[in-house]
């Protein structure tokens, strides 16, 4: 993966474009993030409106300015890549290249999105679909330079990739598998039943993620405590150590030289003045030893 990084820790948040999205860097500018996570669309909808020159060339311009790099963004909700309905299917699939060519307008190199939900097809039906789906979407864009993230899930309902062998099945699945990453989000793969409380139980789950998956697939992570317990397969996302995990979860990931360079994007709850967003920052900022 040749993705545009910039050294530092790497830090930010999920940031809303309500008045276009060249406003979500101002508003992760204002905060001192030096990352940054979008919706290109709203993602609630199936159709938008293509983006403009404006639109484009202003947020060309405002990331340009800033010291955030890489951008990711991440695809509708409405989107399941191994829908049982064929309309939804083709609407996923659809939306996806839309997606993908929204990212390439804007100069985003990451689009993360949710591997789908089988419905009750099962596990390995469920995957053969996703390697289709995004075999049709990158055959649609084939010159881009977008990588897709597949992101770690709680395994909430029939939800696939909650198992590392789910997001290798996937990778490795693909026509293109150069074209693929992951994000792990911190939360979900607790929730899954890896352990990130412990010493131990940390090293243990990327020692099984290098082993099935391979730790240079990482492309970001979503820092989120989770609200739910361990292994609770139920997808809740809770402030830094206000939930679950607790602090020394994120602790050990602060402190992974590995990670150093992988930009951590928090999605937690929070109000229009972004105060939680500061908040948490700090927290994950001061667990960081001086030195790492």
């Amino acid at each position: 993966m040749n993705i545009k990084r910039k050294t530092g820790i790497l830090l930010g948040a999920h940031m809303s474009t309500s008045g276009g999205v060249h406003t979500a860097v101002d508003r992760a500018t204002s905060i001192g993030c030096t990352a940054l996570q979008v919706f290109t669309k709203n993602n609630n909808q199936w159709n938008a409106k293509p983006l403009t020159d404006d639109d484009i060339q202003n947020y060309k311009r405002k990331i340009a300015e800033a010291s955030i790099a890489p951008v990711l963004a991440h695809d509708s909700y409405l989107i399941n890549l191994c829908a049982t309905n064929p309309d939804i299917l083709k609407k996923s699939r659809a939306a996806l290249i839309d997606e993908l060519t929204r990212c390439e307008q804007l100069g985003i190199q990451l689009l993360n999105f949710h591997p789908g939900a089988h419905g009750g097809a099962g596990e390995e039906e469920g995957i053969k679909k996703i390697i289709e789906s995004l075999n049709i979407a990158h055959n649609e864009t084939k010159s881009f330079n977008v990588l897709s993230v597949v992101e770690a899930t709680a395994g909430q309902g029939t939800a696939i990739g909650h198992k590392f062998e789910h997001l290798e099945k996937i990778i490795n699945g693909v026509d293109e598998p150069k074209r693929m990453a992951v994000c792990i989000d911190i939360c979900h793969i607790f929730a899954a039943g890896y352990e990130l409380r412990t010493e131990e139980g940390y090293a243990k789950t990327f020692r099984e993620f290098d082993d099935v998956v391979g730790l240079d697939h990482i492309a970001a992570f979503h820092v989120n405590d989770s609200k739910k317990g361990f292994g609770a397969h139920v997808d809740r996302h809770e402030h830094i150590g206000k939930g679950m995990i607790g602090t020394q979860g994120f602790a050990f990931l602060m402190n992974d030289k590995r990670f150093a360079g992988i930009p951590k994007i928090l999605e937690t709850p929070k109000s229009e003045d972004l105060h939680e967003d500061v908040e948490n920052l700090e927290v994950l900022r001061a667990l960081v030893k001086s030195g790492s």
